[in-house]
């Protein structure tokens, strides 16, 4: 997320003192460490981690019923091998947060020949201070489902999400330089394919689900301290994956969770970028996500 060596060097900045966390102290570099795979990897993955993925099944809500409540995504912490930057001379402070909230929202429109319905959500984090940083998340879906057999249903759905971060994750050279907010935007949009199984377990409504389709990402980075922007030349473009189990229990409490895997891939929006090692070294991501809401 930060400048090569050489451009430092030529503005006078001492990169000599960068400082390391101190538990990433002593790490050794590995033999295959290249500078803009380890900056891409980190704005992708901030990306990923960000991206509206279903926790609901092909079918959402009865036809003409919606709900509210909140989502929430667990954010695996980068470990020190992902977080160091200017040639294994400095970490950045990656680690905020190990959640990420919404608030949610979806609605599902009435049905067509009882058989299809078409729906709508949105998400939105709210720019809270929270250790030290703040992020503004808004995410929207449009999708349809269909109930292809008593306990079949099928669909598809668009997603997106904007992203934008302000805080120190670049951090200072020194512990007695000033803090400066560093400014990191992210966005994602995806084509996903459901398959789910609904059955009625004592009056309540159960319903595996099976999520799969194609995720793309697009990022900038801005340092604060130094005016740096950094270009992303390997944004992710590739699948995503769910697995989950959506309920409907008491005719109102609606809970779901999935697992949730991005497992590589990139697009070059140059051409003649060079491209370093296997497809999960620009961005990957495996996690847990998880809804509580009340049906309406």
């Amino acid at each position: 997320m930060t400048m090569s060596l050489a451009l430092l060097a030529l503005l006078g900045v001492p990169t000599a003192r960068a400082e390391i966390a101190p538990e990433c102290e002593g790490l050794p570099k590995p033999d295959d460490y290249d500078e803009q795979t380890q900056q891409d990897h980190q704005q992708n993955y901030f990306a990923l981690v960000s991206s509206f993925s279903p926790l609901h099944a092909a079918v959402p809500h009865a036809g003409g019923r919606g709900s509210i409540g909140v989502d929430v995504g667990v954010l695996p912490p980068l470990g020190c091998a992902q977080r160091y930057v200017l040639d294994w001379t400095k970490t950045e402070d990656t680690n905020k947060s190990p959640i990420i909230p919404k608030i949610t929202a979806s609605y599902a429109f009435p049905e067509i020949k009882d058989r299809l319905v078409f729906y709508g959500g949105l998400a939105l984090l709210p720019p809270i201070p929270l250790n030290g940083t703040r992020t503004l998340l808004l995410s929207a879906e449009l999708g349809f489902g269909v109930h292809a057999a008593k306990v079949v249903d099928v669909g598809a759905r668009f997603h997106m999400t904007l992203q934008r971060t302000y805080g120190d994750v670049a951090t200072a050279f020194t512990p007695d330089e000033p803090v400066v907010e560093d400014v990191y935007v992210g966005s994602t949009w995806g084509i996903d394919a459901l398959l789910s199984f609904p059955v009625a377990v004592n009056e309540q409504q159960i319903s595996p689900y099976l999520a799969a389709g194609y995720l793309d990402a697009s990022t900038f980075f801005f340092v604060g301290d130094s005016s740096y922007a950094a270009i992303n030349l390997h944004p992710y473009g590739g699948p995503a994956i769910a697995v989950g189990l959506d309920t409907l229990l008491v005719k109102r409490l609606r809970l779901a969770g999935e697992f949730y895997a991005a497992p590589g891939g990139f697009t070059l929006p140059d051409a003649d970028a060079e491209v370093v090692g296997g497809f999960d070294r620009y961005g990957s991501l495996y996690t847990a996500r998880f809804r509580i809401g009340v049906e309406l």
